[in-house]
């Protein structure tokens, strides 16, 4: 019996790549298909279990990193899903939706910029168009660019990080209310700069800690109406919105390196969180903050 356990035991320590890596410098918003190694969101190794079968979801993002995981962990629990991205993100959003539909569910790719406030609405129209309902929006899609000083950080920069960061999921949220019935839910996806800001992302951290007290006053908000509002904090994972500026190159070479684990995290590895919120076994998890930093971090 014990050799069976422990054959099933997997070290996190040593399950996926560890620093130092390869610069690897990208114009924003980047591609996973150009990362090295490439990110792990679970495209060989989620396995679903009917978890959220005939369910209808809407996530940002949805194309790489944290989003696509939850893109295809939900399809593999059974749900429908719609995923936004911005048009030079294309490649990557095929390649999700031929996942999704490699298990027979519905998967819709709807290209956009979410800081602009009429794109926000026409998503959330067309999403439930094409899904027939809606009831799980995930509000994943960020912007992050480091800059050392607050002297270089420019109006139009602040500007792009507090639109696509706060803005969109205001604005994605309150088209979507409406068609929330009872027993849906509503997941943003914060960090662990919300609680303990770099001193590179300024603008960054600050939107992180806004989407905090989104999700603990919206839940109080919508609590009565049955709809739960969570969120996710994570640490440092590889996707492209580090190599894309969201970090300094020099950084990238040993991103993750500082956690407990000595590494950073992986998409796949938050998959199960983004499901866990979603399911309606989770029913009494409302306003909470979910962390996965590796062993950092304050949620």
């Amino acid at each position: 019996m014990a050799d069976s356990i422990n054959a099933s035991l997997q070290n996190p320590v040593d399950r996926y790549p560890k620093p130092p890596f390869n610069k690897q410098p990208q114009q924003v918003p980047g591609l996973a298909s150009k990362m090295d190694p490439r990110p792990d969101h679970g495209e060989k190794s989620y396995k679903g279990s009917g978890r959220l079968s005939g369910r209808k979801a809407l996530i940002t993002g949805g194309d790489s990193g944290i989003g696509r995981a939850a893109a295809i962990a939900y399809a593999r629990e059974g749900a429908d899903v719609v995923i936004n991205y911005l048009p030079q993100e294309q490649s990557d959003a095929d390649e999700v939706i031929a996942l999704i539909q490699a298990e027979g569910k519905n998967g819709y790719a709807i290209a956009g910029d979410i800081t602009s406030e009429t794109f926000c609405q026409q998503l959330v129209e067309e999403a439930v168009q094409k899904l027939g309902g809606l009831d799980i929006l995930v509000n994943n899609a960020g912007h992050q660019q480091a800059v050392d000083s607050l002297l270089d950080l420019t109006s139009e920069g602040f500007d792009a990080t507090i639109k696509t960061n706060i803005y969109a999921p205001f604005w994605i949220t309150k088209a979507a209310l409406p068609h929330l019935a009872a027993g849906s839910v509503i997941i943003s996806t914060s960090s662990v700069q919300a609680y303990d800001p770099s001193e590179n992302l300024f603008d960054y951290a600050q939107t992180k800690a806004a989407n905090v007290a989104f999700v603990k006053s919206l839940a109080k908000q919508l609590g009565p109406k049955g709809i739960r509002v969570n969120g996710v904090a994570p640490g440092p994972v590889w996707t492209p919105l580090q190599v894309s500026g969201g970090q300094p190159q020099e950084a990238i070479t040993k991103f993750g390196g500082a956690t407990p684990l000595g590494r950073p995290g992986q998409p796949a590895e938050l998959a199960s969180i983004f499901v866990q919120l979603a399911d309606a076994e989770a029913s009494f998890a409302t306003g909470q903050i979910y962390g996965a930093a590796g062993g950092n971090g304050h949620p």
